[in-house]
């Protein structure tokens, strides 16, 4: 029973403030400005292309190292554990500013910045799963002489649907929930749902903040469940 003190106090540390945001926000849902719903858009837009992003990136990756188990590229997935998004953004910044108006490129980079920094927990996410498929089918894969997309797309990619939905909805979530590389780059007609939250409090709308808070936490939550929901329907075993 030793694990029941430390769970209570888990419980407690997630659910009080969740609860606070939820009593506050439904106070707050009806003073919500037009921008905070175009920001909830942007957030929405920024978290689909960081699931995009993230899925071309961990789909070579954790081939490779779930079949060569080579530490190097590995090593290159994990740096976004040793950088924090703000550091990152903070260089792109830098780089683009010379050239171009930062701001215009806002959302692509913040949904790149942030499929980074998803990637070391998609790869633990998929690989060992990856690997079991390839120990299991991998012989039979061979005799069929199944190589390359058609491995993957009527091997690998069934077998995987449940984590790639976890690992979709984990990006996603942390995507729309992010306020680092969107306070750098954005101007006033780009921001994303966390940001307008900000500048609300900023403001001393409190009201309009909490309930853009509720509206952050149901739409990080939604976008999770969708596509959780998607990549455990139908898949198989």
């Amino acid at each position: 029973m030793w694990h029941v003190p430390g769970i209570t106090l888990a419980r407690l540390f997630l659910l009080r403030p969740l609860g606070a945001v939820v009593r506050r926000g439904l106070a707050g849902i009806a003073q919500l400005p037009a921008s905070v719903w175009q920001a909830t858009l942007t957030s929405i837009l920024v978290a689909g292309l960081s699931v995009l992003v993230l899925a071309a990136l961990a789909r070579p990756m954790a081939g490779w190292i779930a079949t060569r188990r080579r530490g190097e590229v590995e090593a290159i997935g994990l740096m976004g554990l040793a950088a924090s998004p703000l550091m990152i953004g903070t260089g792109w910044f830098i780089l683009i500013n010379p050239v171009l108006d930062p701001a215009l490129l806002s959302l692509p980079v913040t949904a790149l910045v942030n499929a980074l920094m998803a990637l070391p927990f998609v790869l633990r996410i998929l690989v060992p799963r990856l690997r079991d498929t390839l120990r299991d089918y991998g012989a039979l894969a061979q005799n069929l002489r199944m190589e390359g997309w058609s491995l993957w797309r009527w091997l690998v990619l069934p077998r995987l649907r449940p984590q790639l939905g976890f690992a979709a909805g984990l990006t996603g979530a942390l995507s729309v929930g992010d306020l680092g590389v969107i306070a750098l780059f954005a101007d006033q007609e780009r921001a994303t749902l966390p940001l307008q939250m900000y500048r609300l409090m900023g403001a001393y709308q409190m009201e309009a903040a909490a309930g853009a808070a509720l509206l952050l936490l149901v739409l990080a939550f939604a976008v999770f469940v969708l596509f959780d929901k998607w990549g455990r329907w139908h898949a198989d075993a």
